[in-house]
């Protein structure tokens, strides 16, 4: 899994097209695929972006807990899958991020990339400002969650 580091403002240009922060490129592993796909997140106003292999891992983990047989889980692929588009990396590092998912994410004239394990979220800086500020409870999530036993994982 790729871990993505920093964060970065970029233009939006009128066509919709961002750069990809050279920052980010140079983290993605030699011969990785320059492809991604983009969609709405689930909880938050705002975009997410992964690498293609990265979204072809989250892909076989939903297929491994869900069956398309089941009404519940038909839905929720549905749901989770809408919106979604494949973004490819232009000679100039561009990325064309479609219009509706732009407004979606009320992202403007610039964009706020935000490097995660596995994805990069793309906000709008305004909206962004406002969730970093509403993030108090980041001291007791942290204990709730990682305050207990912590369980050393295994280096691959």
């Amino acid at each position: 899994m790729i871990t993505f580091i920093g964060e970065y403002t970029c233009k939006v240009d009128a066509k919709g097209r961002i750069m990809l922060p050279s920052a980010f490129k140079k983290q993605m592993p030699a011969g990785t695929e320059e492809r991604f796909v983009i969609k709405p997140d689930v909880y938050e106003a705002c975009l997410i972006m992964y690498p293609i292999q990265e979204w072809e891992r989250l892909n076989r983990i939903i297929r491994r807990n869900t069956n398309p047989f089941n009404k519940e889980h038909e839905r929720f692929l549905r749901l989770y899958n809408e919106g979604k588009a494949e973004l490819v990396l232009d000679a100039s590092s561009r990325l064309l991020i479609p219009k509706r998912l732009l407004d979606y994410a009320q992202a403007k004239k610039e964009v706020l990339l935000t490097g995660r394990d596995g994805k990069i979220d793309v906000w709008s800086p305004s909206l962004y400002r406002k969730f970093r500020e509403g993030v108090t409870e980041l001291e007791s999530l942290t204990e709730r969650i990682l305050g207990g036993e912590i369980n050393d994982i295994d280096e691959e």
